[in-house]
């Protein structure tokens, strides 16, 4: 049973002081950017538009369309955009209507999807591991100051009766 102890505290430590801070500043850097732009184009707003498909990449579970995107009104243009929440059966060349709501990679389709939860997914689970890895800390500081104080106070040597 003492082994079990060892390699649990030895994998507990790892997870507290890599795992939680890189959950952390992934989550963080990757969902709080695009947090406000996925909600804003999931509720229609943002600077509509057509998505051009220029080329598809896939990897093993998902395929995202890059393309160019202009606007309906003005004509401003952004060149290598991801285009999330593509619809079904997009081909190269192809246009779909979309919205520019300011997420730094790409523009969401006006078809919907679930790009706004993944978001909000990436950015919880950024904020929990960050509040759970600084209540660490500041547990570990309190337990090292409460095992000095108690180190450090002298004995009383009371007169026997």
């Amino acid at each position: 049973m003492g082994i079990f102890n060892t390699i649990n505290g030895w994998r507990t430590k790892v997870f507290v002081w890599i795992g939680l801070p890189a959950i952390a500043a992934i989550g963080l850097m990757m969902g709080a950017t695009d947090l406000a732009p996925a909600w804003q184009a999931k509720n229609g707003g943002g600077t509509a538009g057509t998505f051009t498909a220029v080329n598809e990449e896939c990897s093993r579970r998902s395929c995202q369309w890059h393309g160019n995107f202009v606007a309906t009104e003005g004509g401003a243009q952004r060149a290598d955009v991801i285009l999330y929440d593509a619809p079904d059966g997009l081909a190269k060349g192809a246009t779909a209507p979309a919205r520019d709501s300011g997420a730094r990679g790409g523009v969401y389709s006006t078809t919907g999807g679930s790009t706004y939860l993944l978001v909000t997914g990436l950015t919880v689970a950024g904020v929990a591991a960050l509040v759970i890895w600084v209540a660490m800390i500041v547990r570990a500081i309190r337990r090292r100051r409460e095992k000095a104080e108690t180190s450090t106070q002298p004995a009383s040597f009371a007169p026997s009766a």
